[in-house]
């Protein structure tokens, strides 16, 4: 499985939406990424790649995009 592949499958898993629908996602605005639905991708994202975000990434963390930003911190290319 790719990084990508990875990286899709968490926000499919974690937000429980189409893999169609998650790159247009963007934090609160959408039902099913609210704050809970926020620790859940965390977490999916931790545990896909085996890092362990920092708390500015946590809230830094707004959309699809801005995640794959934030993983080439932790050396993960998407």
């Amino acid at each position: 499985m790719t990084n990508l592949e990875k990286y899709l499958n968490a926000f499919v898993t974690a937000l429980e939406v189409s893999p169609a629908e998650a790159p247009a996602l963007v934090y609160g605005q959408s039902k099913v990424w609210d704050s809970v639905g926020h620790m859940s991708l965390v977490a999916a994202l931790e545990d896909a790649f085996d890092i362990m975000l920092e708390m500015d990434d946590i809230i830094d963390l707004s959309s699809f995009d801005k995640g794959k930003e934030i993983l080439s911190k932790y050396d993960v290319e998407i």
